[in-house]
C-alpha cells in the first residue's frame, strides 16, 4: 500500500499511569530519545504541569533536538465554567513551548451530563471553545475524543457533533478514543466506517487510540487504520494505565511487514528498542511478545526445528531479522536428531555433528531432563554438556571443595535486619548473612579463598571470583542478573530436588545456565560453574 501512517507514542505519559512503573525525568528524556531514534513520528510528554516530573521533562526537552519525532505536549479542555483565558491548564500547555498539543475532551452524553455534571451543549462548547483558542495561539491541536466509542454507541449523533465541533475549531486531528478498551475489533472496523460516511470532512484527519482491557488493543487498531485512521497512538511494550494499550512493537510490524503500509523507517531495529527500555523502566521483558520477545521465534517440537531448517516459512509468519531478533531452536525431550543439529550449529559453528553425535546428545538430553533439568533457555549449559560430551571442553578450573557457613544468630545479623527495613540503594551497604569458602585449582595451581555474601550463593559467587580472578582477570565484567529456583518434587518437602537457573552477564552478551540436585547450594554452584566456564570459553574464542 505505502500509504503513511503517522505513529503516535503515549508512554511517557501512560507508563506512568501503570502499576509497577515509574519513570524518572531521566527516564522519560531516554524514552523520548529512543522513540526519535526509531522513527516515530509524535512523542507525547506527561500532563502539562500535572506534576514536578511533567515539568522538568517539558524544560529540559526545550533545549534537546529531536531528530524526528515532535514533541506533544498533554492536557484537557477547560475546565467547565471556566474561561479559556483563565484555565491553568491551558496556559500549563502553552509553556511548554512544543508546536502540537494534545488535549482530551469527552464525547460522549453520558460523561458530559453524569461526570461533568454539564448539558451537551455546554460540552460543545468547551470543546470548540478549547480548540479554537490553542489553533489562535499558533498551536496544532490533537483532539483526544477521550470515550468516543461508548458513547457513539449511547448516541452515534452526539458522539459526531463533539468531533466536528473539534474540527470545525480547528482541530489537526482528532483522535478516537476507546478508553475502556471494551470495543471489539469488528465494531471498531463498523464504527469508523459510519463516522466517515456521517462526517467525510474529517477523512485523512482519524487516529485511534485503544486501550487493551479486551486483549484486542493491537487488533483493533490494526482494524482502524484500515478503515481510515491516518494516526496510530501506541506505546512501548503496550505499558498503559490497567490493562495497557496498543502496542508499537505489534502494530508497526503488522501494518509496515504484513500490510505494507509505511510507518517507520525501519524495522530491524525493533527488537533492541524493545529490550532497551525495559531497562530504562527496569520491567522485565515479556519473554512471549509477539516479534520482538525472545522466544518469539523459539521452536522446541522436533518436527518444527527439522522444518525450520529447511524453509523458514514452514513455522514463520516473518522473518526474525526483519525486527532484529532471530531464530532459536530450543533442545528438550521432545527434540530428536535433526532439532539437536540444527541448535549445534548455532552454538557451535564450524563443528560438524554426524548422526551418531546427534543421538548421543539427544540421548544425554532427554535423560538429564528425566531427572529434572532444562535446558530450553539454558543455552550456555548445553554448551558446556556438548563440549563434553565431544571432548572439547576445556577444564578452565577443578574445584576441590567448596564449604558455606550461614551467621546465625548475632549483633551482625540485628544489624542486617534492621538495615533491609531502610531503602538501602547499595546492595553492599547490607550487612552479610553467610560465608564460603572454595578450594579451587588451575592447572597445577591451588587457590583457596573465602569470602561473605548477603546469603550463600552470593558468598560463593564472591569466593569464586576471587579466586579465578588471580587467573583470569576478565571476570570482573561478570555479574549475576538474574536467579530462580523451582521445587521439582513438592511433595518431598525439604528432600525435595530443586532446579536452579541463573542468568549472567558481561555486560554486552546474556546467558543462562542451569542446576539440579537435592541440595540448593550444590545446584546452585553447579550453575555458577558453568556461568564461569561459559564465559571464559568464549573470551578465548575471541568474544567482548
Amino acid at each position: 500500500m505505502n500509504k503513511k501512517i503517522l505513529i503516535y507514542d503515549n508512554t511517557i505519559r501512560e507508563a506512568s499511569q501503570r502499576a509497577g512503573i515509574s519513570l524518572t525525568p531521566s527516564d522519560r528524556i531516554a524514552i523520548a530519545e529512543m522513540l526519535d531514534g526509531m522513527g516515530v513520528d509524535f512523542i507525547e510528554g506527561g500532563l502539562a504541569g500535572g506534576s514536578p516530573r511533567d515539568d522538568v521533562f517539558y524544560r529540559e526537552m526545550q533545549s534537546r533536538l529531536l531528530k524526528h519525532a515532535k514533541l506533544v505536549s498533554f492536557g484537557s479542555t477547560v475546565r467547565p465554567g471556566t474561561p479559556v483565558n483563565d484555565d491553568p491548564m491551558l496556559q500549563a500547555l502553552l509553556d511548554t513551548g512544543t508546536e502540537y498539543v494534545a488535549v482530551f475532551g469527552k464525547a460522549s452524553s453520558f460523561h458530559a451530563k453524569e461526570i461533568l455534571g454539564i448539558t451537551e451543549e455546554e460540552n460543545l462548547k468547551i470543546i470548540s471553545d478549547t480548540v479554537s483558542y490553542l489553533t489562535a495561539r499558533g498551536r496544532k491541536v490533537f483532539f483526544d475524543a477521550e470515550q468516543f466509542f461508548d458513547g457513539y454507541v449511547e448516541s452515534p449523533e452526539y458522539a459526531v457533533k463533539c468531533i466536528r465541533a473539534a474540527h470545525e475549531a480547528g482541530a489537526f486531528t482528532i483522535v478516537l478514543c476507546d478508553t475502556n478498551g471494551g470495543t471489539l475489533p469488528f465494531r471498531v472496523a463498523e464504527i469508523m466506517d459510519e463516522v466517515l460516511e456521517a462526517c467525510p470532512e474529517i477523512a485523512g484527519k482519524l487516529g485511534i487510540h485503544a486501550h487493551n482491557d479486551s486483549g484486542t488493543a493491537d487488533y483493533a487498531t490494526v482494524e482502524a487504520v484500515r478503515h481510515g485512521a491516518s494516526v496510530c497512538q501506541v506505546t512501548l511494550n503496550g505499558w498503559g494505565e490497567r490493562c495497557g494499550n496498543a502496542n508499537l512493537f505489534t502494530v508497526v510490524p503488522v501494518l509496515q511487514l504484513k500490510l505494507g503500509y509505511d510507518c517507520i523507517p525501519d524495522t530491524q531495529p525493533l527488537y533492541n528498542y524493545a529490550h532497551a527500555c525495559c531497562e530504562t523502566a527496569n520491567i522485565k521483558m515479556f519473554e512471549f511478545a509477539p516479534f520482538v520477545g525472545r522466544n518469539a521465534f523459539s521452536h522446541k517440537a522436533g518436527v518444527h526445528a527439522d522444518a525450520v531448517s529447511k524453509s523458514s516459512r514452514s513455522y514463520e509468519h516473518v522473518s526474525p531479522e526483519k525486527v532484529g531478533n532471530s531464530r532459536n531452536v530450543m533442545v528438550s525431550e521432545q527434540s530428536g536428531k535433526a532439532a539437536v543439529t540444527v541448535k549445534l550449529r548455532k552454538l557451535l559453528p564450524g563443528i560438524e555433528l554426524d548422526k551418531g553425535k546427534a543421538a548421543v546428545i539427544t540421548e544425554k538430553v532427554k535423560s538429564l531432563e528425566l531427572l529434572g533439568y532444562t535446558f530450553e533457555g539454558a543455552d550456555a549449559s548445553l554448551e558446556m554438556l556438548v563440549r563434553e560430551l565431544l571432548g572439547i571442553r576445556r577444564n578452565w578450573f577443578r574445584m576441590s571443595s567448596y564449604k558455606v557457613i550461614v551467621f546465625g544468630e548475632s549483633d551482625e545479623k540485628g544489624i542486617y535486619e534492621s538495615k533491609t527495613n531502610e531503602i538501602i540503594k547499595s546492595r553492599e551497604a547490607l550487612m552479610p548473612t553467610a560465608g564460603a569458602m572454595v578450594d579451587v585449582a588451575v592447572d597445577s595451581e591451588q587457590e583457596i579463598t573465602a569470602a561473605n555474601g548477603i546469603g550463600p550463593v552470593d558468598a560463593l559467587d564472591k569466593a569464586l571470583r576471587k579466586a579465578l580472578s588471580r587467573f583470569y582477570p576478565e571476570i570482573a565484567k561478570m555479574h549475576l542478573v538474574d536467579y530462580k529456583v523451582r521445587v521439582l518434587e513438592s511433595r518431598l518437602a525439604t528432600a525435595s530436588v530443586v532446579r536452579v537457573v541463573i542468568e549472567s552477564s558481561d555486560g554486552h552478551d546474556t546467558w543462562c545456565t542451569v542446576g539440579v540436585s537435592g541440595d540448593i547450594i550444590k545446584a546452585s554452584f553447579d550453575a555458577l560453574c558453568d556461568s564461569y566456564d561459559y564465559m571464559l570459553e568464549n573470551l578465548s574464542a575471541g568474544g567482548d
